[in-house]
């Protein structure tokens, strides 16, 4: 018996085991599918492109036939290991526009605009460069500039300004518009993980049990009320039991894919798979939006400080192997993804409509392909889509993947901005301080000139970039899921914290606020326990 069971260690679930353990008077336990954060893969940052190739602590799941996407279907990777996608990802430290918070509110959703949630950030964070009205520097999750930079990183902000924008050398400051260099979630040259930053310096504590390689399989109700979990580990069924509530922390595609499991849900689609209805929640698995992107690589085998498969880079690797181990420092220690920018696909935008990533080597299906040769990528991705899909049940099994549907490039408007983005971002990469340096594009985008071309490009080409939200959206109508508390509608002592609560995606990268909704609701669920 635990009066806490949290299902899912990735960055909401860490965050919420660490503040609710603090109280001693409590037992916590938290529950993670994927094994411990132990890879030299994941604490080497440069590692997650081999975690890319290998497919290394990851769910790996692929959504349906896209027809957005010319039928294609699209991956979707999530971490299943502690730490959970905080210990995959790029480690992009980014936490959307403050417009996105105030959006959340106007909603009806009490407690989360931006002068809300702001402390929370500052809270979480420690800020190397130090703290400000903007920024933590006493918090657990350490924010860094990168250790050892590519000098390509400056060249592409240098290019960007060439094409008109501003430099921008803090995206998560006064204003976000602009092209600069990333803040990561580093420390002294290491992936500094949720599961770095909260967990592992609290797994001392008497009062918190994590049990990994244990798959959640359904939520134990008695009625309308959640009583714990049942979990597989290996061949056997345990049960564990939750005095005062379970919190879901599995992320946008597998919260949902739990509830319904456990009869909450859409009451028809419940039914076609042989599951009792519980509660009835029409909203469950619906609104799932992501940041659909498309990438443009170029060619450059002679700029052999790029990343690349080559003699030299082979060297080059090894060099680095040896001052990453000796001195945590080096091309290893790269995020790949070292520069990007906020901009808007018109003048008119009232806020910054794309986001763009810079990658230090050509990077093909997700990294997943291996190129040969060196040479740089870019990325642009719609931060606001209208486009929404969903997430279904394959079947009754709490084994099998379930059904992912992003609906990608369903509404015309997201398709007619990735077009003007893409030329915006050509003709960045086109400035002198890239194009003096003799890369080429490759031919799969460069005979893309025409609108008509490029939308075929982009059907062709796009995918996620990783950032799946919505299905469990937080609201007060009839097709929310979750209040303004994380309280799942007509049930009792359940809560989802994760990014699935998003009423709308944030104009960034997900990770740092999905920190802060699970802050947030560690705050709230401390409150309720005290009456």
């Amino acid at each position: 018996m635990f009066d806490y069971l949290i299902v899912g260690a990735g960055s909401a679930g860490c965050v919420l085991a660490a503040r609710l353990s603090e109280d001693p008077g409590v037992r916590v336990c938290l529950v993670e599918a994927g094994p411990p954060d132990r890879s030299v893969l994941i604490h080497c940052p440069a590692g997650l492109a081999l975690m890319a190739q290998t497919g290394h602590a990851n769910w790996a799941f692929e959504t349906v036939p896209q027809p957005g996407l010319n039928s294609r279907r699209g991956y979707q990777p999530r971490g299943k290991v502690l730490g959970g996608s905080s210990s995959i990802n790029a480690m992009i430290y980014a936490r959307g526009h403050r417009a996105d918070y105030d959006h959340w509110a106007a909603q009806g959703n009490p407690g989360w605009a931006f002068d809300d949630v702001l402390p929370l950030f500052k809270r979480a964070e420690h800020n190397e460069r130090g703290g400000d009205a903007f920024h933590g520097s006493s918090g657990p999750l350490n924010v860094m500039d990168l250790r050892s930079p590519n000098r390509f990183g400056p060249i592409f902000v240098q290019a960007g300004v060439q094409a008109g924008y501003a430099e921008n050398r803090d995206f998560n400051g006064p204003q976000q518009e602009g092209v600069g260099l990333y803040q990561v979630t580093h420390k002294a040259g290491e992936r500094f993980s949720a599961a770095k930053a909260y967990l592992t310096p609290s797994l001392a504590r008497p009062n918190l049990e994590v049990i990994t390689g244990a798959r959640t399989t359904r939520i134990l109700m008695e009625g309308r009320r959640a009583v714990g979990v049942e979990v597989r580990i290996g061949n056997e069924t345990r049960r564990l039991d939750a005095r005062r509530e379970v919190l879901l922390s599995a992320g946008a595609l597998q919260s949902p894919q739990l509830l319904m499991l456990s009869g909450i849900g859409p009451g028809a689609h419940l039914q076609s798979h042989g599951i009792g209805t519980v509660h009835d929640l029409p909203g469950v698995g619906r609104h799932l939006h992501d940041h659909v992107d498309v990438v443009q690589v170029v060619n450059a085998p002679h700029l052999t400080d790029l990343f690349g498969l080559s003699l030299t880079g082979a060297w080059n690797a090894v060099k680095g192997i040896v001052e990453w181990r000796r001195h945590r420092r080096g091309m290893l220690t790269t995020n790949f993804a070292e520069a990007g920018g906020f901009i808007k696909s018109d003048p008119s935008e009232a806020l910054p409509d794309l986001q763009l990533h810079f990658v230090i080597g050509k990077l093909i299906d997700h990294g997943r392909k291996t190129v040969f040769g060196h040479g740089y990528s870019c990325h642009v991705c719609l931060l606001r889509p209208l486009s929404r899909g969903k997430v279904e049940l394959a079947s009754a099994d709490p084994t099998a993947a379930p059904l992912i549907d992003p609906n990608f490039l369903a509404e015309r408007d997201d398709m007619e901005r990735m077009v003007r983005g893409f030329k915006l971002m050509r003709h960045l990469l086109q400035q002198p301080a890239l194009a003096g340096h003799r890369g080429t594009e490759l031919p799969a985008s460069a005979g893309a000139q025409t609108d008509a071309q490029i939308e075929q490009f982009i059907r062709e080409r796009a995918d996620t970039i990783y950032h799946p939200v919505g299905t469990c959206r937080m609201g007060p109508g009839p097709h929310d899921v979750v209040d303004a508390q994380l309280r799942v509608h007509g049930v009792q002592s359940l809560r989802v914290v994760d990014a699935s609560i998003m009423p709308r995606i944030v104009g960034g990268n997900t990770n740092a606020p999905t920190i802060m909704i699970a802050e947030k609701a560690a705050d709230m669920i401390k409150a309720a326990a005290r009456g």
